[in-house]
């Protein structure tokens, strides 16, 4: 990636509803060349998609936590089939795969602390191989937009 690549993948990183003739004006560029650079981002895997960002609140998800989950045994198998089955969760938002003493952090969003509290117990708690689950209530979310190459 040289500093024209950088530049188009912070942009879209900012706003990704900006027009290529928008980008190729801001970068001194003609537009055919921007939209030539931003596919071949695509092709390569380094702009992986586009997406549009909600209001959790406003659609009935605000409150939000980070459960710490340990299962036993530790296999694969274990892990990749928990793995699968927080994935179909809808209230998932995020899964960490980890190595230590909790083997995944998984966040959530949902309605209020009834719902909450029923995600952990009649969800998770039933699951054969959980070992251990610790809930922590977030109170904000900082989420990066613009993160840049290393």
């Amino acid at each position: 990636m040289d500093e024209l690549d950088s530049a188009l993948v912070r942009m879209l990183q900012e706003d990704g509803r900006r027009t290529n003739r928008d980008m190729a004006h801001e970068l001194g560029i003609a537009p055919s060349t921007c939209l030539e650079r931003i596919r071949s981002l695509r092709r390569s895997g380094i702009l992986t998609g586009f997406h549009a960002e909600a209001d959790l609140a406003a659609i009935g998800r605000g409150l939000q936590a980070v459960i710490a989950v340990r299962v036993r045994p530790p296999t694969r198998a274990v892990i990749e089939a928990f793995q699968s089955f927080l994935e179909g969760m809808p209230e998932v938002i995020s899964i960490f795969v980890l190595t230590g003493n909790d083997d995944f952090l998984v966040h959530v969003a949902v309605r209020d602390t009834d719902h909450l509290h029923a995600v952990v117990l009649e969800k998770l708690a039933k699951r054969p191989e959980l070992a251990d689950v610790r809930t922590s209530v977030v109170y904000g979310h900082m989420r990066k937009k613009v993160i840049g190459p290393a």
